[in-house]
């Protein structure tokens, strides 16, 4: 079984903003944890400050966005800060939140990497174990699918296909390590259309989103300003990273068209019946 030292971060640090969906203002503290701890979401705002692990198990919604859900403890969007932990190897962390939803920062996963290297990551003792695969698992839903495959360490291609003039067929295929995740992911954000919005703002959701913390496309243009001009496969591989996180540490190649995190979720529940 292959294993790697555990990490966390080493000092608090914070950070307050609005809630992508929910619009809601929070404060986020992330914590030092010690060695077998896990990414831990705990509410302060609750009584008796409750917790959700980060845990493919507690996961009760995917719609836009990932929820994770214990008791009364209940965080959604959460995908963005655990892609930039999981892609930055904090297996130990404790997040305290003041609102049920964290900052949207600028809507990728670049402020949670900011945190993460503000704070410092920290080598711990004690090793965890890396999944590996024997062979292929993959969930498939119409013309969509998301696939794992046997790796020796941890690959990403996204293919998607839009009806878009701007957007079109966009495919991406990336190796993660920190420094290509930094380069290449982490500054992506989430891609929205203004046809959608009325109808997400009437489930509650787009709140917090505005045209530098989201790619918004009208029918013919795009009105913000793209960092990339492939940056949906790009946010579309953060929140694969994010989803699959629950996991744990994972060696694989991981194959998606037209992907969404109801089939992340499926699949990192079938990764982690293996465990």
């Amino acid at each position: 079984m292959l294993k790697r030292k555990q990490h966390t971060i080493g000092k608090p640090v914070s950070y307050k903003g609005n809630g992508l969906h929910s619009g809601m203002p929070v404060t986020m503290t992330m914590l030092p944890a010690e060695e077998g701890t896990g990414i831990v979401f705990r509410r302060t705002d609750l009584e008796g400050a409750p917790e959700v692990p980060a845990h493919s198990r507690y996961i009760t919604n995917t719609l836009r966005a990932t929820t994770l859900e214990k008791g009364p403890a209940r965080v959604f969007t959460v995908e963005h800060l655990l892609s930039a932990l999981f892609a930055l190897k904090i297996d130990n962390c404790t997040i305290e939140m003041d609102s049920p939803e964290p900052p949207v920062g600028d809507g990728s996963a670049k402020t949670f990497c900011d945190m993460i290297e503000k704070a410092g990551i920290v080598e711990q003792e004690e090793e965890i174990p890396i999944l590996t695969l024997e062979k292929s698992e993959a969930i498939y839903e119409g013309q969509k699918f998301i696939t794992a495959l046997p790796y020796d360490g941890l690959r990403v291609t996204f293919i998607s296909i839009n009806p878009h003039p701007l957007l079109g067929t966009q495919m991406l295929d990336v190796t993660i390590d920190h420094d290509t995740y930094m380069k290449e992911i982490a500054s992506a954000r989430t891609i929205g259309f203004t046809w959608e919005l009325e109808a997400m703002r009437k489930m509650g959701l787009g709140r917090g989103g505005t045209l530098e913390n989201a790619v918004v496309y009208s029918e013919t243009e795009c009105l913000s300003r793209p960092r990339f001009p492939d940056e949906l496969v790009r946010h579309k591989i953060l929140d694969i990273l994010g989803d699959i996180s629950l996991v744990g540490p994972l060696h694989a190649h991981i194959i998606a068209v037209l992907g969404s995190h109801k089939l992340n979720a499926e699949l990192s529940a079938k990764l982690q019946a293996l465990k």
